[in-house]
Order: structure tokens, then sequence, then C-alpha cells
């Protein structure tokens, strides 16, 4: 009891601050969703209308079809960039700590920066991207303007902060038991093999967790698409093409000040990414393998 009373002792500006500024806004905001509040007048009663709008709202269609397609691209892309250089970075025999600190560093920028870095890299015109596409004779998209071309170049840009992904699944490989090899090795098996038939299933409880992590991310997205598409003042394209969910939320509630509407949006996201993660976790009890008895 002394010891309990001790770790709850020390963790307990962290169960203040949790239940201060998180879970109280959390609780909060479900009754704001019930609301009509502009922040300026006291929230007005009026059930469950602020639900009944979302589905009458045609930019919520938009905003879901937006973040969904993002997801469903950069969650694949980033895990398999994170699998290939957690590979490279585990045959790395030497300045293995040097290129964990290199792959890691981008992940430090800020995520303001790096809408910023977007624009300078995909500029249609004169972009660092394009400008190396031509070397090679090739017209590269107008990535920026073009509304075919945002999504993807928002993928390609969230690969800048796939280093912490690396690290991580740098650790699940070198917790892989070495023996294993051996035994692949002796009995034939090529590079392929071993990778397909031991080292991914080996760490695929990371990879679970990384899916789960990044799927939760990307319906999240917000500021890397906000600061290159909405918050630089250019007007003279439309960028629907780049209007995620959150963004769209952040718009109702803090540029038009329709709180309760925006409360509305936030708990239907959560309700999907809960739906989303059940399923993922109903779909890694068969895919998952766990080297203990699960429990």
């Amino acid at each position: 009891m002394r010891e309990t009373r001790a770790a709850l002792l020390f963790i307990s500006p962290w169960i203040a601050g949790f239940l201060i500024f998180t879970c109280w806004p959390v609780l909060y905001s479900g009754y704001l969703s019930l609301t009509d509040y502009d922040v300026i007048n006291d929230p007005n009663f009026v059930g469950l209308d602020n639900y009944r709008q979302l589905f009458e709202d045609p930019k919520i269609g938009l905003a879901f079809r937006n973040t969904l397609i993002f997801a469903a691209l950069s969650v694949p892309a980033q895990l398999l960039v994170s699998v290939a250089l957690a590979l490279l970075l585990n045959s790395a025999v030497r300045a293995s700590g040097l290129f964990r600190t290199v792959f890691f560093l981008p992940k430090m920028t800020p995520p303001v920066a790096v809408g910023i870095l977007l624009l300078m890299l995909f500029n249609g015109q004169n972009g660092l991207i394009n400008s190396f596409l031509g070397v090679f004779g090739i017209q590269g998209p107008a990535w920026t303007t073009d509304p075919a071309w945002i999504k993807p170049g928002l993928v390609l840009m969230s690969l800048w902060t796939v280093g912490a992904s690396v690290i991580i699944l740098f650790a699940a490989l070198r917790a892989v038991p070495q023996e294993l090899y051996d035994s692949a090795l002796v009995d034939g098996a090529g590079w392929w093999r071993r990778t397909t038939r031991i080292t991914l299933p080996m760490i695929s409880p990371t990879l679970f967790f990384l899916v789960v992590v990044d799927s939760i991310n990307a319906l999240q997205s917000f500021t890397e698409a906000y600061t290159a598409f909405f918050g630089s003042g250019n007007t003279t394209y439309s960028n629907d093409a780049a209007l995620f969910y959150v963004i769209y939320l952040f718009q109702q509630a803090f540029e038009f000040l329709h709180m309760g509407y925006a409360s509305a949006m936030a708990w239907v996201l959560f309700v999907v990414i809960m739906a989303i993660t059940a399923v993922q976790v109903l779909v890694s009890r068969r895919v998952v393998h766990y080297e203990g008895p699960r429990t």
C-alpha cells in the first residue's frame, strides 16, 4: 500500500492534467454537440439537430471521402517505406547509430514547416521534385493545383516523418531470434523466404501497432494540408481536394464559430475511428503472430 500511494503521488500531476485538460473537455464537447453554441452566447440546447445536419451537409461527404482516400494511400505507403528502411538499418554493420539519427531527425520538423516545404518541393512550375523529373525528360504534374495530384503529393510528403516508425521496427527486428535465421539458412531458404516466413511474422505485432496508430493519425490529418492549401491565403484555385475532415471541423469551430456543430463532427469522427480500430483488432487475430499464449 505504501508503494501504491507513492506511485499515485508521483503520477498525480499527469492524472490531474488528464482529467482537467483531456477528460473534461471530451465530455463537455459531448454536451456542446447537443447545443447551438457560438462561443459568444450561452449554449442553446437543440437535441440531435447538429447530428441531423451532418447528413445534409454536402461538404461532410467530401471531407470524409478525401480523408479516407488519404488514409488508404498514406498508411500502406508509410508502412512499406518504414519496413524497407528498417531492414536496411538492420543490415547495416557500421554507423547504425548515425543512420538511426538521420532517419529520425525529419520527425522533429514542425508540421507547419512540413506544409511549407510541401509547397516548395511540389510546386508545379519550379519545385524541386518536378525539376528532378525534368532531368530525365519527364513532365511533372501540377502537384499543388491539380485536384487529381493534391492527395498523392500529401501522401508523398507524409513519408517525410516515418523516422519514428523506422526506429520502432528496427527495435522489433533486433528482437527476432537469430536461431530462426540460422535454421532457415541450413534449410537453404533465401532472403525473400526468410523475410516473408520469419521476419514479417515475428514483427507482425509491431506492424499491427503501427497500422493502428498511422490510421488514427491519417484520419486526424490536419496541419500539413491546412498550412499548404488553406493557411497560405492562396485563392487562385480550388482546394476542395485537400479538404480533410478535421480541417472542415476546424473551420466550423474557429472560423464560423459553429462550436456545437463542430463538437458533433468530432464525436462522429471518434465513433468512426473506434469502428475502424475495432475492425483492425478483429482482423489482427488472424494475421498477427504472438510468441506466447494469448490471454
